[in-house]
């Protein structure tokens, strides 16, 4: 088994982070998923791939690959744009800007 540790990024359609701050452990898929031809659904004999834990930190995360004997790769978070500030719909039309707002 192999399998991946990673902290999961924002979701591109919200501004928050929930969900980011734990780290995920997710199992490789072992071999590669089918196509049913009645369907045409994707399936996998695979059961390992259907397995996300959840830990508070990268160090438990890693403890439990070792203790149960898993290899593993962690991928490490990038991190946000320093340069980036929080700003609200009213400054758009503040009388300070750089430019004149314009449609």
């Amino acid at each position: 088994m192999r399998a991946r540790i990673y902290q999961p990024a924002r979701n591109a359609m919200q501004s928050g982070i929930g969900k980011t701050k734990k780290w995920v452990l997710d199992y490789v898929p072992a071999d590669a998923r089918e196509i049913d031809p009645l369907m045409g659904w994707t399936s996998s004999d695979d059961t390992q791939a259907q397995v996300r834990l959840r830990f508070e930190t990268r160090e438990a995360a890693e403890d439990y690959a070792k203790e149960n004997g898993i290899d593993y790769v962690v991928t490490e978070p990038h991190g946000r744009a320093a340069n980036i500030r929080a700003r609200g719909y009213g400054e758009n039309f503040a009388s300070d800007r750089r430019a004149n707002w314009t449609h």
